[in-house]
């Protein structure tokens, strides 16, 4: 039987590298999806992740197709079955979770270059539209029937000095999190600098463990 080293070490046969290797990614996107679901704000999309999920499903996918067909044992097929329909949630969920995020502060995103370098090349081409339209359907049928002064899409009235009109995520809501490792210097808003044990529970501002959770020091639950 083949077998593959890993990090020069002792060798593994290939089939349970490959197991290893998609057992991992699988982890990786459960991990990115909670990441994904309790942040207040959009995250990074992980492009390299998703797109090696997407190949692992369609390996699988072909994999019970064949199966089903080729007189294998029906236990094994479901087995197959049942671990493709918990990766395939995964990723519907996570992409779900972004596309509602950018529903809700599409015109702030679009407008911070930071939280727009963190879209896919889809994401951007769906902001821009969903920007577009929203913005010819409000000026067509809403703004052109107001005051001068409040025709404005973005502010109250041409006396705003800021964009209050655009819903922004509050970057001060407190989450569940967990770190990966021991964590000194964090800098908790209006207190005094804090630690963080491994592997324990903490429920902070989100504010505060941000450039953390962006490095991938910390999960959020």
């Amino acid at each position: 039987m083949a077998s593959s080293s890993v990090d020069g070490g002792s060798t593994l046969p290939t089939e349970d590298y490959d197991f290893l290797i998609s057992t991992t990614d699988v982890v990786l996107l459960k991990r990115a999806w909670r990441n994904e679901k309790a942040a207040p704000e959009i995250l990074r999309f992980e492009s390299d992740l998703i797109s090696r999920v997407r190949e692992q499903i369609q390996l699988v996918e072909e994999t019970v197709e064949e199966n089903s067909t080729g007189g294998s044992d029906p236990l094994s097929v479901s087995l197959y079955q049942m671990d493709l329909d918990r990766t395939l949630f995964l990723l519907r969920s996570y992409l779900r979770i972004r596309i509602q995020k950018i529903e809700k502060y599409m015109f702030h995103i679009q407008k911070t270059d930071e939280l727009w370098n963190r879209l896919s090349k889809e994401e951007k081409n769906f902001t821009s539209r969903c920007t577009n339209d929203l913005k010819q359907h409000l000026e067509e049928n809403v703004l052109s029937k107001l005051p001068e002064n409040y025709q404005s899409l973005l502010k109250q009235s041409v006396t705003s000095d800021e964009d209050d009109m655009v819903p922004e995520p509050r970057l001060d809501t407190f989450v569940l999190c967990r770190s990966k490792e021991y964590l000194t210097g964090i800098q908790l808003e209006d207190g005094p600098l804090f630690e963080m044990e491994p592997d324990v529970l903490y429920f902070i501002c989100y504010k505060s463990i941000k450039p953390l959770v962006e490095s991938g020091k910390i999960d959020l639950l």
